[in-house]
């Protein structure tokens, strides 16, 4: 699982001058705010009055993505960067506010696999019957509704235009929050595979990106897994990949381009590349142990000389001197020894490009 932080819109949807709202989205965030801080969540408060968003009058369908206005552009930049929501809202005539409803209209993609819960308030149903109909909307748009829920009576929760203090009601909102960010968590494979930049990849299901930092705590196991038989077969525990700590990994992720390989939340092989002078440099490649032999070694090898600049020369990598398997890997990818075992026991070995089509 990616160390990366959620991010929660707490999206408060009623305009009408001296409503409800704000209150009640001030309670909600004063409730969660210190659960949210031991999950590692960002909690952004959004009111969809401040949006300026009129009635949708994007030209093309919301499924194109093609956005001609600034307000959407704005609105679709909120609701992407976001991995799931909590919506305040009242209910108006047995159904949720036309701004709620008018703010789902405007996107698409933006949406998917994203968990929503919700706080309602009304009268005689305390809001649910909104809860109702947004949840036939939200499922349309992939959004995943939460069985949490939480609903507030305005007769018994409000005096004087303010929330009465009640101890069960924060901790139905602080549920609401760990459930929404358990299957904000699950869901991350689904919304990482749908994004610019991922490709698919050799194990059916499977799909590629590019790493970053906050992989870094996946990175390290993954090292510490593939390189135990490297330090066998090498006779040495003097490795780097076995050592590295998630802060070594972070930094070396700022500066090398690497590719990643997932599949349902979890990291099955990488190969970082970058340039050193008029080389191309290979390494970590690495697989799972037990998906090896499935092609997805060659794969990531084939894609990183892919990204090589075509002013290169050549691409070099090295591995364990008595890493036998893996030399003739390489070997038959191409690549030939150019040096000795090194003091460290490590082979350089290096494949000529400079002859590619240009």
């Amino acid at each position: 699982m990616s160390t990366k932080k959620l991010r929660v819109l707490a999206l408060m949807c009623s305009t009408r001058p001296g409503a409800l709202g704000p209150a009640v989205n001030r309670w909600l965030i004063d409730a969660i705010t210190p659960r949210a801080a031991e999950l590692g969540a960002e909690l952004v408060p959004v009111a969809l009055g401040d949006l300026g968003l009129p009635f949708l009058d994007e030209e093309e369908h919301p499924s194109s993505g093609v956005y001609r206005r600034e307000h959407t552009r704005r609105w679709s930049g909120i609701v992407d960067a976001a991995d799931g929501f909590i919506v305040v809202t009242p209910e108006y005539n047995y159904g949720m506010p036309a701004t709620l409803k008018n703010a789902l209209d405007y996107l698409g993609g933006e949406w998917a696999w994203k968990p929503v819960g919700f706080v309602s308030y009304g009268n005689t149903s305390a809001g649910t019957r909104s809860v109702q109909h947004a949840k036939q909307v939200v499922t349309t748009l992939r959004l995943v509704p939460l069985g949490a829920t939480v609903a507030l009576r305005i007769g018994d929760a409000v005096e004087e235009g303010r929330l009465r203090p009640d101890t069960a009601r924060d901790a139905a909102a602080t549920a609401l929050l760990d459930e929404l960010a358990r299957v904000a968590h699950a869901l991350r494979p689904m919304r990482e595979r749908g994004r610019p930049g991922t490709a698919p990849a050799p194990v059916p299901g499977s799909y590629a990106r590019q790493l970053t930092p906050d992989d870094a705590a996946e990175v390290t196991v993954l090292q510490r897994c593939c390189w135990a038989e490297e330090a066998i077969a090498n006779d040495t525990l003097a490795i780097p990949a076995l050592h590295e700590s998630p802060e070594d990994v972070r930094g070396w992720l700022t500066s090398w381009h690497t590719t990643g390989v997932r599949l349902d939340g979890r990291l099955l092989g990488m190969v970082r590349a970058r340039r050193v002078a008029n080389d191309w440099h290979l390494g970590r490649l690495a697989v799972v142990p037990d998906l090896r032999g499935r092609g997805m070694g060659r794969w990531l090898l084939r894609t990183a000389e892919a990204t090589a600049g075509p002013d290169l020369r050549r691409i070099v990598l090295c591995t364990g001197a008595k890493s036998l398997h893996n030399i003739d890997f390489y070997r038959s990818e191409g690549y030939q020894p150019v040096s000795r075992a090194a003091p460290d026991g490590t082979v350089l070995l290096a494949k000529d490009i400079s002859g590619r089509p240009g």
